[in-house]
């Protein structure tokens, strides 16, 4: 009998099936194993007697706490590794006859700057730069436009001006470093006058002599011309040739002649009479390079200093407590009275029973007050002892005054008032005020 056609089909499948070979067995991956954990005492941990035994609780307890006390032993700690100790290597002593060898200096046979420098008569890279070269590159600075210098140029004619003693002698290191960012170097012929009423000036470069005998510089009239160098202008040259620029230029205390580094003119800006313009003026010997500090400039750096000071005084005055609700034109009459005047710690500024010669306004530091306090000392029954002793009553702080009814009315102080440390005060002298 046929199979039908369903029957056949699946017969046919599974002789199919029956033909097709397993698929082959696939390995499992490897464990790696830690290289952090010690497995001999882990598997000597798992077969603890006592663990799997249920004999008692006892037992399985107290083979449990054995297993938490073995535990932390299976985990190998790293060894820590010490740096390597170098052996100092002892310095050999030159031989009698040897020398020692000095340190080699870089390889320069690849650079063409240096070998341009040689040919041009220049100094290599490794050589210190020379006095001439040190006044060419401050005299290209100054040739600049104060707009187009960089700060390590205008740090670097700040500097050199701090090496003028005519200048520090007379302005501050803050004034000195701000118009050292305004100073031009001028260019004069031989026989040009040179009218220096109008501003500082220093001859970098020639000499020069004063149109009139009764000239009077910044310095002594008994000093020589070699006297016109700074004394600290060794910093910014060697001294060797420091004592070159002394050997050129020692004359004798008689010759009026300006040479390098003298300095002549005027700071304050005056009327140009023709007084005052024929003792300001010298005469060219020669080309000159001539440093210039405008006068001008000075004046307008004054003003602004004390439009800043006068500022402050008005801000001290107000906030004192006496002073809070004055008008300020009534502070600006006294802010033109004010001068600035520090005491050191422990000085008696007044004691009691002394009038005070001027209102004092405290802008640092503190004052003690102190009176005397008379009290009766019992030595014997019956029998006492005047004592008398200065007691601290109280404090002075900043933005706080005091004199003003002692110089008004005359009167004394009823107490000693002592400055606890520095003080810096704003003071008004009773001169000023009776004046006024």
């Amino acid at each position: 009998m046929p199979l039908p056609s369903l029957s056949a089909a699946i017969l046919s499948h599974m002789i199919a099936i029956n033909n097709v070979p397993p698929p082959p067995l696939r390995s499992l991956p490897k464990l790696k194993m830690s290289k952090y954990i010690d497995y001999g005492q882990l598997n000597a941990l798992c077969h603890m007697r006592g663990l799997q035994s249920s004999q008692s609780s006892y037992s399985i307890l107290s083979a449990h706490n054995m297993f938490i006390k073995q535990y932390p032993k299976i985990f190998l700690k790293k060894k820590t590794r010490l740096p390597k100790l170098f052996k100092q290597e002892e310095k050999r002593e030159p031989t009698e006859g040897t020398e020692e060898l000095q340190p080699q200096q870089p390889d320069d046979s690849h650079n063409i700057a240096i070998h341009v420098k040689k040919a041009r008569g220049g100094p290599t890279l490794y050589e210190p730069k020379k006095l001439g070269e040190k006044l060419v590159e401050f005299l290209d600075i100054l040739k600049k436009l104060p707009i187009y210098r960089t700060l390590h140029e205008h740090r670097t004619v700040w500097k050199m001006l701090k090496t003028i003693p005519d200048l520090t002698s007379q302005l501050t290191d803050e004034h000195l470093k701000t118009l050292s960012r305004s100073v031009i170097s001028e260019t004069w012929v031989k026989g040009s006058t040179v009218v220096g009423n109008d501003g500082f000036y220093i001859i970098l470069k020639g000499s020069a002599r004063p149109q009139t005998k009764a000239y009077k510089d910044l310095i002594d009239e008994n000093e020589s011309a070699s006297s016109f160098i700074p004394q600290s202008f060794q910093g910014f040259v060697s001294n060797e040739d420091f004592k070159n620029i002394l050997a050129e230029m020692h004359t004798p205390s008689c010759d009026p002649m300006l040479r390098q580094w003298s300095t002549f003119g005027t700071l304050e800006v005056t009327a140009q009479t023709e007084s005052d313009t024929k003792e300001y003026s010298v005469i060219t010997e020669e080309d000159c390079e001539i440093l210039k500090i405008p006068a001008k400039d000075y004046v307008r750096l004054k003003s602004e200093n004390i439009k800043l000071e006068n500022k402050e005084k008005m801000k001290l005055i107000h906030k004192c407590p006496y002073y809070e609700e004055w008008p300020t034109l009534s502070i600006c009459e006294l802010v033109a009275l004010i001068k600035w005047k520090k005491f050191p710690p422990g000085h008696v500024v007044v004691e009691s029973g002394k009038i005070i010669s001027f209102v004092a306004y405290i802008y640092s530091g503190y004052c003690n007050i102190y009176r005397n306090i008379v009290g009766l000392m019992k030595l014997q029954p019956k029998k006492v002892k005047k004592n008398q002793k200065l007691v601290c009553m109280g404090k002075l702080n900043e933005k706080e005054s005091f004199g003003e009814i002692s110089v008004l009315l005359q009167v004394p102080f009823t107490c000693t008032i002592v400055t606890g440390k520095e003080v810096e005060m704003a003071i008004i002298e009773d001169k000023d005020l009776f004046v006024t």
